[in-house]
């Protein structure tokens, strides 16, 4: 298929049911779906949004479009969960279908509000010359799900191109700020931009966010603060970002910033810390992140890159989100944790041993592993029988490093950006190792949460032996993984 701009805006209702219906088992039959991550339905999906707590339940959409792996006319489908673990589908609920989000609904966020759920979102609009106008919309949701009341909150000021999106909704005492993605037309340099309201209809821009004495790159995507421990947590997506002021590896990264306190008049962070990845893998971008009712700062993120394809788009459908994880900081670094509920999908709990784990899996498991101080060493995942195909994990406790491979796992993904990527750890001492397979999705957790590592690999469906290359000290717990949708 010839995806022409005009095939990817074409209006949903100009799709008929067959289609959609085809489309939905291909990527519902596909052996590289994802069965306990919230994954499409059909075609492709990218950014959690709204993710909030409302009416005593857990709310997620993400951002879809539902006719191919491509990026087109975009909506958010809607999700909602008593755990963060198990979800409900709820269906398309936010639609582009008004002048403000007629090229699609772009990235937002959800708070809830006097007994409904506001939703702020970017609209995309372009005009006759494919001139886009960025609108910040507000919305309201009920508690049957029924989104409504759409209206106009602002656009980019004068000073600020296009490129501005993204926006997520806070509270302060008794004050609402929003921050979004934003360029400069002057520099053409990333921000993150400072509105605040009174009333969620009138609103006025303090800033931009004074976050780091360094450029942030050509645009800032994404942005998001929690509070922490005590602190303030800002994650957001840098493009363009000399790698002098942060090492990555990926197209563009996902990154974070704590500090101790932030003044939102002012615009600016109170001591702020560097820069640092907040993934180590291959593929988690948009992270969303919100403080529950109780304080607690829970994460989501889609598995998948700007300008990068994957295998499955030859299937027609594309990416998938992470497992949602808890926030904690200990000893000045961010640890992320799968929630607690998580245990809930275990079954069949098998205490393994020995260099082979597991002979053969059903693709869907989680793995933990405590491996012995002072050894070197590769584990195998997704392996054939001579192990000449395999997803690689590569550890060295004495050199403190820890090694993600996918040169040799099947189908290649952006090798452009290498094939590896790696984090370190306190030497000379046990490495605990949390790993979560979904078929074509890995999660790695290190050392409780210290480090992750998240990443999307290809092998044959075939080929699912777990196996070290040589005699490891090690104690391990395997568990089959339930299915969630």
């Amino acid at each position: 298929m010839e995806w022409t701009r005009e095939k990817r805006y074409l209006p949903y209702s100009k799709w008929d049911a067959e289609t959609l219906l085809d489309l939905q088992a291909e990527a519902a039959n596909s052996a590289y779906q994802m069965h306990y991550h919230l994954h499409p339905i059909s075609g492709l999906v990218n950014d959690p949004n709204g993710f909030s707590y409302f009416n005593g339940e857990y709310h997620l959409f993400y951002q879809s479009y539902p006719f191919g792996a491509v990026h087109g006319l975009k909506s958010w489908v809607h999700f909602k969960s008593q755990d963060l673990v198990h979800w409900i589908n709820l269906g398309l609920a936010v639609k582009p279908d008004s002048m403000a989000d007629s090229h699609g609904a772009y990235s937002g966020s959800a708070r809830e509000i006097d007994g409904k759920l506001f939703l702020m979102y970017t609209g995309n609009h372009r005009d006759e010359n494919w001139v886009r106008t960025p609108y910040q919309i507000g919305a309201w949701m009920d508690k049957d799900g029924v989104v409504k009341d759409k209206t106009v909150l602002f656009k980019n000021p004068d000073h600020i191109t296009e490129h501005f999106r993204d926006p997520q909704i806070l509270k302060e005492n008794d004050t609402y700020y929003a921050i979004l993605g934003a360029q400069d037309k002057a520099e053409k340099h990333g921000h993150i931009d400072v509105w605040k309201s009174k009333d969620l209809k009138n609103w006025e821009e303090l800033g931009f966010l004074n976050l780091s004495d360094h450029v942030l790159g050509y645009m800032i995507e994404c942005p998001n603060i929690v509070r922490v421990g005590g602190k303030v947590v800002v994650i957001f997506c840098p493009q363009g970002l000399d790698k002098k002021i942060a090492d990555y590896d990926d197209i563009y990264p996902n990154m974070y910033v704590i500090a101790d306190d932030i003044d939102f008049e002012n615009h600016r962070l109170i001591n702020p810390g560097p820069l640092h990845n907040l993934d180590e893998g291959f593929d988690v971008y948009a992270t969303q992140a919100f403080n529950a009712p109780d304080g607690t700062a829970y994460e989501v993120s889609w598995v998948g890159l700007p300008d990068t394809t994957y295998p499955t788009d030859d299937e027609n459908w594309a990416n998938c989100l992470s497992q949602v994880k808890k926030l904690s900081i200990h000893d000045g670094k961010l640890i992320q944790e799968p929630v607690e509920t998580i245990k809930s999908l275990r079954r069949n709990e098998e205490k393994v041993s020995g260099k082979t784990i597991k002979e053969n899996t059903t693709g869907q498991y989680e793995l933990k592993l405590n491996i012995s101080a002072n050894q070197t060493g590769t584990l195998h995942f997704a392996a054939n029988d001579d192990l000449s195909e395999s997803l690689q994990i590569k550890f060295d406790t004495n050199d403190r490093k820890l090694t993600l491979d996918r040169a040799q796992a099947g189908k290649k993904v952006a090798v452009d950006y290498g094939t590896t990527r790696s984090t370190s750890f306190t030497p000379h001492e046990d490495l605990k190792l949390d790993i979560f397979v979904d078929h074509s999705l890995v999660e790695i957790f290190v050392n409780g949460g210290e480090h992750v590592l998240t990443g999307r690999f290809f092998t044959d469906p075939v080929n699912q032996r777990i196996k070290f290359d040589q005699d490891t000290n090690y104690q391990g717990t395997f568990y089959n993984m339930e299915t969630i949708l």
